[in-house]
């Protein structure tokens, strides 16, 4: 892999724990990704969604793309950390890459889902985040992507756990489901389906992938021993099980507590984007007998980049499992629970709720790819360095050629102000425990940030389409505007954070006035710590 830039430049990007053990942190505090089809979307672009969910600081990578002379190896590095996995050959041609995606507008994402541990391989080469990074570098298309992937599992081994890919270019959507073949063994099994136009799918570190066909090469693909080797394990026999279904076979161990904490989440996403089907709740919450959703949904209306920012925005508001309600959102309402998602209690386990946005995202990314315009420009990697529900989303364009200084910096064991990734995060954490006083205040931020960047869209497509034919100034153009919009949203972010411990200090709300008000805590609230204190917090009657 070349070297990014930033860091071939002598600059730390971004900071991440030492390496981590694959599932390190376990599939339930990962992550989530939605997929969108092109005729699903109000603009005809698709879209990819990606929520890094684990206590680390990622690098946001920008890495160049070029021509390389045979026999020329590259360092196997990943965008977790900079750990250096070993070597390998390099491509003649490789692309540039900003974030998740790369200058030919394909883009990739992640969820973990495990699956049969004995199939993960402790020697392979390539974990996840690695394999990924080098398949962006390799491909054209998201067809590309998968035969890049398969190739590069094949020559140099895969050691992660069984895997969700989402992948995107202009015109297609993959799901591509994934896994190893067990110790010694280099490949992948791997099955990959094509969202269908007008629909959308999602993944929530849990298979999803049941029956499919192997005959529709256009739509569906997958190993070619996908079968055979299951039979030979042992572990499909067609005249016992009927039809083969990969989930059933490669991830075998689905329990109540990952259906709640993972299905939840694609049931969520399904009921907002098509409230027209009514999708019931049985499957998530572990009801013997009840049918899963749907792999592919078709949503009531075409959505938006803003609508599928919502959609990552979730804590299951308005549902029986409203976050912000009842003894456990604490008297403010917050949303948040912090790990672990389970415990236990006398001879009982008890299960938090696991939403979309998730107080522990190491990152939260939109991928948008747009074939109507030069790539440069057509490709727009939104990215958020914290919980998309209380941050903002950058757009970093493909054709930028550096990244903003805040967003280059960070380390998870210091904080620092120059850090994108400290300053989104102070503001959450100054909001999550006294959520409904603070969050209006960052929601009004968010929206006045995002609303204007999709306000100047169009201006910045056609600036962008104008100067097509001069590749140099068109990357220049896209620099700056990068560069300066991620600059000043950093900038604002650190005044909104003064603001907040300005104005709430000590349990009090300063008023515009300067005038430091009590407000109290909620009358609900107060009535539940009557309930439970009894007698103890009750004032005697005034004697007469």
């Amino acid at each position: 892999m070349q070297k990014p830039i930033a860091l071939a430049l002598g600059s730390l990007l971004y900071a991440a724990l030492p390496a981590q053990d694959p599932g390190k942190y376990g599939e339930w505090d990962a992550c989530t990704s939605i997929m969108v089809s092109r005729s699903a979307t109000t603009d005809g672009s698709t879209m990819i969604t990606y929520s890094a969910d684990a206590p680390f600081l990622p690098r946001l990578l920008l890495v160049p793309g070029g021509e390389h002379e045979p026999g020329a190896t590259v360092d196997v590095t990943g965008w977790e950390d900079a750990r250096v996995r070993g070597r390998i050959a390099q491509a003649r041609k490789t692309w540039g890459v900003v974030g998740l995606i790369n200058e030919r507008q394909v883009a990739i994402g992640e969820t973990t889902t495990g699956g049969r541990r004995e199939l993960q391989n402790p020697d392979g080469l390539l974990d996840y985040d690695a394999l990924i990074l080098l398949a962006l570098q390799r491909a054209a298309t998201a067809r590309e992507a998968i035969d890049a992937i398969d190739a590069l599992a094949a020559a140099h081994g895969y050691r992660s756990s069984g895997e969700t890919f989402a992948i995107a270019d202009p015109n297609e959507v993959w799901v591509m489901e994934l896994l190893g073949r067990g110790p010694g063994q280099k490949g992948v099994l791997w099955v990959a389906a094509r969202v269908p136009e007008g629909h959308l799918t999602v993944s929530a570190n849990q298979s999803r992938i049941l029956a499919f066909p192997r005959n529709d090469p256009e739509n569906w693909r997958c190993s070619p021993d996908v079968v055979d080797f299951a039979a030979a394990k042992g572990w499909y026999d067609p005249a016992r099980d009927g039809e083969f279904r990969w989930r059933d076979v490669y991830h075998p161990d689905l329990d109540v507590v990952g259906r709640r904490v993972c299905a939840t989440r694609v049931w969520s996403i399904y009921r907002r984007a098509a409230p027209s089907q009514h999708f019931p709740d049985e499957w998530h919450r572990g009801a013997e007998g009840a049918e899963d959703y749907p792999l592919f949904v078709k949503p009531d209306r075409k959505l938006s980049v803003r609508d599928v920012m919502a959609l990552m925005r979730d804590h299951y508001q308005g549902t029986p499992y409203d976050m912000t309600r009842g003894v456990a959102a604490g008297p403010f309402g917050s949303p948040y629970r912090f790990r672990g998602v389970t415990w236990k209690h006398g001879e009982h386990t008890y299960c938090w709720e696991r939403p979309i946005s998730s107080q522990q995202a190491g990152f939260v990314m939109l991928a948008q790819c747009r074939g109507w315009l030069p790539d440069a420009v057509g490709g727009i990697y939104w990215f958020t360095p914290d919980d998309a529900y209380t941050s903002v989303f950058l757009p970093l364009y493909c054709g930028t050629s550096t990244l903003p200084e805040p967003y280059r910096h960070g380390d998870y064991q210091r904080f620092a102000w120059d850090s994108a990734w400290w300053a989104f995060n102070l503001v959450s954490n100054l909001t999550y425990d006294r959520w409904s006083r603070i969050f209006p205040e960052v929601l009004e931020a968010q929206r006045a940030h995002e609303d204007h960047y999709l306000a100047r869209q169009a201006a910045i497509d056609a600036t962008a389409k104008g100067l097509a034919d001069d590749p140099a100034a068109l990357r220049r153009y896209l620099t700056d505007l990068t560069v300066a919009t991620g600059e000043r949203l950093v900038a604002d972010w650190k005044d909104l954070a003064m603001r907040i411990l300005t104005r709430h200090v000590d349990g009090y709300v300063k008023q515009p006035d300067g005038e430091a008000k009590a407000p109290g805590y909620p009358a609900d609230w107060l009535a539940r710590v009557v309930e439970e204190s009894g007698d103890q917090l009750r004032v005697p009657p005034r004697r007469q």
